[in-house]
């Protein structure tokens, strides 16, 4: 997983819950990189899981409310890294439409070892689009919030429903519907 995952999502829990919970979480992992991390850097999947697990038991939240916190945070994080990309969509689904054939393109551009989920596109309207999240690592609760605030950003709002088509959350499909 790539370092600024890691290090955004530190900034966030010290943003939100503290120093102090921020430390006990690193200490109380099991971190082969010892919670020091780069943005470009490459770090263990099981390091984040371990991260998260921790900060829940601390915080006492259930870890898909966590990984979905992270993912509305996630958000203003890459738009402001990645202004240019953002700015190119006029309406969060144009936006959600074209992860998959414009942005990932982008993003394996900058990270070549990146492992992205994969988003197929079921169905798309002016107002709603429908599409399958796959992932090896079950992270949908992160695209979730990454939608939300999404529309957040272009001033909107919209409802977001989400079945789990494998019960270990590696595939889903989300039903978002522009709101007004």
């Amino acid at each position: 997983m790539k370092g600024i995952v890691f290090t955004e999502f530190l900034e966030m829990v010290e943003s939100k819950f503290g120093l102090e919970i921020t430390d006990n979480i690193i200490e109380n992992s099991d971190l082969e990189s010892e919670g020091i991390y780069t943005a470009v850097g490459t770090y263990d999947f099981n390091e984040m899981v371990s991260l998260i697990t921790n900060l829940s038991h601390e915080v006492d939240i259930p870890v898909s409310d966590l990984i979905y916190t992270f993912g509305l945070y996630l958000f203003n994080s890459l738009a402001k890294a990645h202004p240019d990309v953002v700015k190119n969509y006029k309406s969060p689904l144009s936006l959600l439409f074209s992860i998959e054939d414009h942005i990932h393109v982008h993003v394996k551009k900058l990270y070549p070892e990146a492992e992205l989920p994969s988003f197929k596109i079921l169905d798309k309207t002016d107002t709603s689009i429908s599409m399958i999240y796959s992932s090896s690592r079950g992270l949908y609760r992160l695209a979730e919030g990454l939608m939300q605030k999404c529309f957040e950003h272009f001033n909107g709002s919209a409802t977001i429903e989400y079945k789990l088509l494998k019960e270990d959350g590696t595939e889903v499909q989300f039903d978002v519907r522009q709101n007004g």
